[in-house]
C-alpha cells in the first residue's frame, strides 16, 4: 500500500514525522545522560549487594603510607632550599606491603600531604557499622599554592591501595563507583542521596628532616598524623 499525504502530517513541506525524530533521539540521549550520572550511580551505591559487602569488608585504617627524606639542598647560608623524598602507600591489609611509591623535589621542608576521606552511612553497610576510605590526593611545599601540588592517586581512578576490595563487580561498574567518589567530593548535596555522610579533605604538613620516617596513620576520626620514628 503505497504512503499517501495523510498519512502524516506536513510543515512546510517537511512531514512531521521526520521532525520529530531528532527531537525524540535526543530526549533519549538527554535520559540516557541523566540514567548514568545519577540513577546509575544511586543504584550501584544503594542496590549493588556486592558493593555493600565489599564495603562492609573495609578493616580499620592505621598506617596508610610514610614519607621521608632523600636528599636536601642548602643555600649558602645553610637555609634548606628544597626537599627530595620518597612517599610509599602501603596496603590496607599489610602495613609492610608498598602498593604505591613515588619521589618529589619540592621547594623548601615543610611539606603538606593532601588526603581525601570518605565516611560512608550505616544504610551502605551490612553490618551497620560506619565505614570510610582514605584516599591520597597530592602533596605540596608550603611556598606552592595546593592546585599546583603533586598528585598521588589519579582522580577519577581507582587507587592502588583500593585494586582487590571491588574484586567481584565488573570493570565498569567499578570504573563506576571511583568516578562517583571523587566527583561526590565537589558535590556535597548529593552525598544524603548516597548515604555518604562526608567526603572531606584533611591536609597534615611537617616539617621535614633527613634520618626520619614519617609514618602517617588514620585516627578514629578519620584524622591523618604523622608518626615520626628514626630511620633504621
Amino acid at each position: 500500500m503505497g504512503v499517501t499525504k495523510s498519512t502524516f502530517k506536513f510543515i512546510g513541506g517537511i512531514p512531521k514525522m521526520v521532525i520529530m525524530l531528532p527531537l525524540v533521539a535526543g530526549f533519549l540521549l538527554i535520559a540516557v545522560g541523566i540514567y548514568r550520572g545519577g540513577t546509575a550511580v544511586q543504584e550501584l551505591l544503594w542496590e549493588n549487594i556486592k558493593l555493600k559487602k565489599a564495603i562492609t569488608n573495609l578493616t580499620d585504617a592505621g598506617k596508610i603510607g610514610y614519607a621521608k627524606v632523600l636528599s636536601q639542598t642548602k643555600d649558602e647560608q645553610g637555609m634548606i632550599v628544597s626537599t627530595t623524598l620518597k612517599f610509599v602507600e602501603t596496603d590496607r591489609d599489610d602495613e609492610l606491603k608498598k602498593v604505591l611509591e613515588k619521589e618529589y623535589t619540592i621547594a623548601g621542608d615543610v611539606i603538606h600531604f593532601d588526603a581525601l576521606i570518605v565516611k560512608f552511612g550505616d544504610k551502605m553497610v551490612m553490618d551497620g557499622k560506619k565505614k570510610g576510605l582514605y584516599l591520597w590526593r597530592r602533596v605540596y611545599g608550603e611556598k606552592m599554592a595546593p592546585a599546583d601540588g603533586f598528585a598521588i592517586e589519579e582522580p577519577g581512578a581507582e587507587p592502588r591501595r583500593y585494586e582487590t576490595l571491588l574484586a567481584e563487580l565488573s570493570i565498569n561498574k567499578r570504573q563506576q563507583f571511583w568516578e562517583a567518589i571523587w566527583d561526590l567530593a565537589n558535590d556535597p548535596a548529593k552525598l544524603r542521596n548516597y548515604d555518604i555522610e562526608a567526603i572531606y579533605g584533611n591536609v597534615t604538613y611537617t616539617r621535614l628532616k633527613a634520618g626520619l620516617v614519617y609514618i602517617f596513620r588514620i585516627s578514629a576520626t578519620g584524622q591523618v598524623y604523622p608518626e615520626v620514628v628514626p630511620e633504621i
